[in-house]
């Protein structure tokens, strides 16, 4: 069988929406990773598996959980299994993206010192969480549009 430009898993090798969601994929493994290497999370002693007690900080400055950090490997996984097709990368940027915007309107509604805070949030995670959505969907969007306004 002949693969056609546009058809079939060699034509999207190297789409740049699939290679946007495996940098996105790698980062939130990485993100996940270093969540749970002391020094680079300072107060790592005091991490907890949720809640907002928990007074770990990624690079001093994002409040993370072992919840917090195995959301970010699972999305990393996610986000590398998604993009091994075009449509499952849009899928992964453009889902992904959006629950990190619920995920960002939750830490601006949400009291950070109160049980609610499960997961846990701090100002520092929501701001980035609303750069992670805005971006994520953006991406997703802008690589995966074709002149005329067809999508892939």
């Amino acid at each position: 069988m002949v693969n056609r430009p546009g058809r079939g898993a060699s034509a999207t090798a190297a789409s740049p929406v699939r290679r946007a969601a495996q940098a996105a994929g790698v980062l939130f493994l990485l993100i996940g990773v270093l969540g749970f290497i002391p020094g680079i999370t300072t107060d790592y002693g005091t991490m907890k598996f949720a809640g907002h007690d928990s007074e770990a900080k990624l690079l001093g400055l994002f409040q993370v959980s072992i919840l917090h950090n195995l959301v970010h490997l699972a999305y990393g996984v996610a986000g590398l299994a998604l993009a091994r097709t075009v449509s499952g990368a849009r899928t992964f940027l453009l889902a992904g993206g959006a629950i990190y915007l619920v995920l960002w309107l939750y830490g601006v509604v949400v009291d950070h010192d109160s049980g609610a805070n499960f997961v846990p949030l701090n100002t520092a995670d929501d701001w980035l969480h609303l750069f992670l959505g805005v971006g994520m969907i953006a991406l997703g969007l802008a690589l995966t549009r074709r002149p005329g306004g067809a999508r892939r």
